[in-house]
């Protein structure tokens, strides 16, 4: 069997995944920005998530799920799946996930196609 995958990979090329990613940004308006700004003039736009679709149709272990890690020094999120796919790495900012499905937390992989989305947690000022 594993001859079998060995021969199978030499003969695909490797190549890159498709993709479709968005950023999630908006206004936050905390203390500060309400006090400094308004709404004809509103504060500078932050990201507040992102949402990533990864497209892996011609998977040769389909068995196997595409995995995710986050890597530290530059803040990188690196997507491994396997032959006949090479590893891709995006550039995020470094802030903390909301890993609730109801803030927006979605981690699937079905019909070739792995979804992540995730927003960061809210900062509220507390003294």
């Amino acid at each position: 069997m594993e001859r079998l995958d060995i021969y199978v990979a030499r003969q695909i090329p490797i190549r890159k995944p498709r993709f479709f990613n968005s950023v999630h940004t908006g206004n936050e308006w905390n203390k500060y920005n309400q006090t400094h700004y308004d709404h004809d003039n509103p504060p500078p736009k932050v990201v507040q998530g992102y949402k990533f679709n990864l497209f892996y149709p011609d998977l040769i272990d389909k068995s196997q799920a595409p995995t995710y890690e986050i890597i530290k020094e530059p803040v990188l999120i690196m997507f491994r799946a396997g032959p006949p796919y090479e590893d891709m790495a995006f550039r995020i900012v470094n802030l903390k996930w909301e890993h609730s499905p109801k803030r927006g937390y979605k981690s699937v992989f079905d019909r070739g196609v792995l979804q992540l989305y995730f927003n960061f947690k809210r900062h509220f000022y507390r003294r």
